[in-house]
């Protein structure tokens, strides 16, 4: 039971850095130590889960599927969404420096803490980290592009918003953005109920979760420590964007709600009270981190 509500508490951590921009969920899995088994139980959805459930192999597909972690995980990511995402939601608006400066310590400490797990460091895991880094990057100076209501794109926006989710230090809904169709299809596509659309889109994020959990479950098992290296780039990446002084240099607004696409980072200017907050807090985020690595049932 100890661990099931671990797991929980866990899943709610994934809930709330999704709440916040440039914050992926999939990050917080990987300081956790849950990213694999994660990724692990969602390939597991295959053929041979299917014909337990249409048997009736309700134990069988349970244990197949590691369904009780999901439902531990996913359970606290919902509950997260209605309660403490919502309050991080009101101070990420009222008191943005001192949230940014939180979760930028969390992700600062995570990419030594994430790095520190490839056993081994060679050319391929230097390059792999530079890539990673450079994605992440580049994303926060693309230019969004044009909507596009083509169902075959849609599609691939499925996929593609689904994989930037399961991506530490890559946001879904900031790529939707830059592909141009975040509107259309998180907005538009649900308040007029427009179903080829809303279908389209789910489809192509049910065969991206089910093929990149696939991908990335197989890729974990042959090169985990490139597969490491490319997410720690990432990680590394989206510093850019929890930068925690910046102000927004172009946004898009969606239903009157303002989506940031880029900002202009600068320097505090004095030491003054808030600074010191955002200092302590940045300091606050590590040691957390630090803190959930030392009592980590791996360290045991």
């Amino acid at each position: 039971m100890k661990h099931y509500l671990i797991l929980f508490l866990k899943g709610m951590g994934m809930g709330v850095a999704n709440v916040i921009p440039g914050v992926s969920g999939g990050t917080i899995a990987l300081i956790t130590e849950i990213y694999e088994d994660l990724i692990n139980s969602l390939k597991s959805f295959d053929i041979s889960a299917l014909k337990m459930l249409l048997s009736f192999n309700i134990s069988g597909f349970i244990k197949h599927t590691n369904l009780y972690f999901l439902l531990a995980v996913f359970g606290g990511s919902i509950a997260s969404v209605f309660s403490i995402a919502s309050l991080f939601k009101y101070l990420f608006s009222s008191y943005p420096i001192l949230i940014w400066a939180f979760f930028f310590g969390l992700i600062l400490a995570s990419i030594y803490f994430v790095g520190k797990r490839i056993e081994k460091w060679n050319l391929a895991s230097v390059l792999a980290l530079i890539i990673g880094t450079a994605i992440a990057v580049s994303l926060s100076f693309m230019t969004p592009a044009s909507e596009n209501s083509n169902l075959f794109f849609v599609f691939i926006c499925g996929i593609i918003g689904i994989s930037g989710m399961m991506l530490p230090g890559l946001s879904g809904s900031f790529i939707l953005i830059l592909m141009g169709n975040y509107q259309l299809l998180m907005v538009t596509a649900v308040t007029e109920l427009r179903i080829v659309l809303l279908g389209t889109f789910i489809l192509g994020s049910m065969f991206g979760l089910m093929s990149f959990s696939h991908l990335l479950s197989w890729v974990f098992k042959h090169y985990k420590n490139t597969a490491l290296a490319v997410l720690t780039g990432f990680i590394l990446g989206s510093l850019s964007i929890i930068w925690p002084w910046k102000s927004v240099a172009e946004s898009i607004f969606v239903k009157g709600k303002e989506k940031v696409i880029s900002y202009d980072w600068y320097l505090p200017a004095e030491l003054d009270t808030k600074t010191i907050s955002a200092i302590g807090l940045i300091i606050l985020g590590v040691v957390l981190v630090y803190a959930l690595e030392s009592f980590s049932p791996k360290k045991k």
